[in-house]
């Protein structure tokens, strides 16, 4: 009768042991989804702005384009105009 008393006071103990290591682990796995959401929202505002960095980084090659081709064209019109004087005057 005392061997078995024995047993269950050990089953006890146990039990009490792994409901603790049981309510740690729950708090740890609450943290760690804490975290996770925490970093699928930093994720979400990094995919965001790298959108918008790559919108304005595209109008800004639209826009660098446009005036490489405007340059170009004024060079062309005062090669011409150039080449006009030249051949008037000769």
């Amino acid at each position: 009768m005392a061997k078995e008393r024995g047993e269950v006071e050990e089953l006890r103990r146990r039990n009490k042991e792994l409901e603790r290591e049981v309510e740690e682990m729950r708090s740890e796995m609450v943290k760690l989804w804490r975290r996770t959401v925490v970093a699928e929202e930093a994720e979400e505002r990094l995919c965001s702005q790298l959108a918008e960095l790559e919108v304005e980084s595209l109008d800004q090659a639209r826009e660098y384009q446009s005036r490489v081709l405007f340059l170009m064209d004024q060079i062309s019109r005062l090669s011409s105009s150039s080449l006009e004087i030249v051949v008037t005057n000769s």
